[in-house]
């Protein structure tokens, strides 16, 4: 399935770029009423598929171990329209991935899985869908232990013995259906390394501290509609999401219009050519993938962070790169800063440094990798609590509060807050 979910994201993005080619006054047209009909469809349908889903999955793991139900936050159905949906949105542009949304189509599945076991009872409910996550996360990057480390850090925060077999051998299960499909490939390639000396340790403390300020503001921003539900904007939005979903698509396409079309999608193409020295980044190229990230997260569409937050990293190594006139050192340091800027949005260093690691085959960086994800997530923490962490509080409650926060029982929440 996550497989699946790749191909049909990599023609959902191919397909806007042929469209819009020679077009461009077209995007002006087809991202607004993309993101109105897939947040339309969203919350009519499937409520509980918006945004990345790691939330979901994390709030459904501490709910299943006390016994509560689940269904409204993972569930076959949501899968299914995550992907549907989420492919929809790439088609209209939006700088959105489909990595995180994985974690939850996978956890869906094992979760859907769990009755049709036998001996269900020796397995937990809430192990299958940590297993399930992170093996979501290992499938889509093709990066094994990232997959075990996410599940530890992020999704589980602890790792019981009886739950350590049911996630190692999911992972690897899943690793196996990925590499058997697609290749024993790396996500960005192989990145060559040479003469990685203390040089690197300006760069390193640097990057640490620039992204950790970045990430800390990038996930700040995130979490203001959970923060400052009374703002103008978020109860007009409450109101009115479809049509406040048009004018994010629109927002969206002024920032491409304006950064030259390198905010579009999910920025894997890019990323991708940047890291394989086949292309350069303007100075702006960071600035504009930010801005279009967030508002596509305020939109509401099914989309998630990982790859967008990748890609804003690589742009501000490439940037700081020939900032410092290490045009020659240029490849390093964006992996470093592509593992920095992830650490500082999500707060989970060790899987950030893994993730990048086993992406672009960068073994020789680990204690670099490591160095610069552990100074970033110091500093975003001082600006802002774990992003996927306050994210899941909202999903925490029933089915009905599950509803009023998605934006079903707005008029309800209205009345009661004046």
């Amino acid at each position: 399935m996550v497989v699946a979910f790749a191909k049909l994201a990599d023609i959902a993005l191919a397909s806007f770029f042929a469209l819009s080619a020679g077009r461009p006054w077209l995007p002006f047209l087809l991202t607004p009423a993309i993101g109105m009909i897939v947040v339309w469809l969203t919350h009519r349908l499937v409520p509980g598929a918006q945004g990345s889903g790691i939330p979901q999955v994390i709030a459904a793991t501490r709910l299943a171990a006390q016994g509560q139900a689940v269904g409204h936050l993972i569930s076959l159905r949501i899968a299914f329209g995550k992907i549907c949906l989420g492919t929809l949105a790439l088609t209209g542009g939006f700088s959105a991935g489909r990595e995180g949304p994985s974690v939850q189509v996978a956890a869906s599945i094992m979760h859907a899985a769990h009755r049709w076991l036998p001996h269900t009872r020796a397995l937990r409910v809430q192990d299958l869908i940590l297993a399930g996550g992170a093996a979501g996360i290992a499938a889509a990057f093709n990066t094994l232990l990232a997959g075990i480390v996410f599940a530890v850090e992020e999704l589980g925060r602890r790792l019981e013995t009886r739950t350590s077999g049911v996630l190692v051998s999911t992972i690897i299960l899943a690793g196996l259906m990925s590499i058997a499909l697609l290749g024993n490939y790396n996500y960005f390639g192989h990145l060559k390394v040479e003469n990685l000396d203390r040089s690197i340790v300006l760069p390193v403390i640097l990057g640490g501290i620039v992204c950790g300020l970045l990430g800390g503001l990038f996930s700040w921003l995130l979490l203001l509609p959970q923060k400052a539900k009374g703002f103008v904007i978020w109860r007009w939005k409450e109101l009115h999401l479809v049509w406040f979903a048009g004018l994010c698509g629109l927002t969206v396409v002024l920032i491409g219009w304006v950064g030259g079309n390198l905010s579009f999608g999910s920025g894997y193409g890019i990323t991708s050519h940047v890291v394989s020295g086949q292309m350069n980044l303007p100075w702006h190229a960071p600035v504009t993938r930010f801005l279009a990230t967030v508002v596509s997260y305020y939109s509401g569409i099914p989309g998630g962070i990982f790859a967008p937050s990748l890609a804003v990293g690589v742009a501000l190594g490439s940037g700081i790169a020939h900032l410092m006139g290490l045009t020659a050192d240029a490849i390093p340091m964006i992996a470093l800063y592509m593992a920095g800027f992830l650490a500082a949005v999500t707060q989970s260093p060790i899987t950030s440094a893994i993730i990048v690691m086993e992406m672009v085959d960068g073994h020789e960086m680990v204690i670099s990798l490591m160095a610069i994800t552990l100074i970033s997530k110091a500093v975003s923490s001082r600006l802002s609590p774990e992003l996927y962490q306050q994210l899941a509080s909202v999903y925490r409650g029933t089915r009905h509060e599950l509803q009023e926060d998605s934006g079903v029982g707005k008029m309800k929440e209205m009345k009661e807050s004046s």
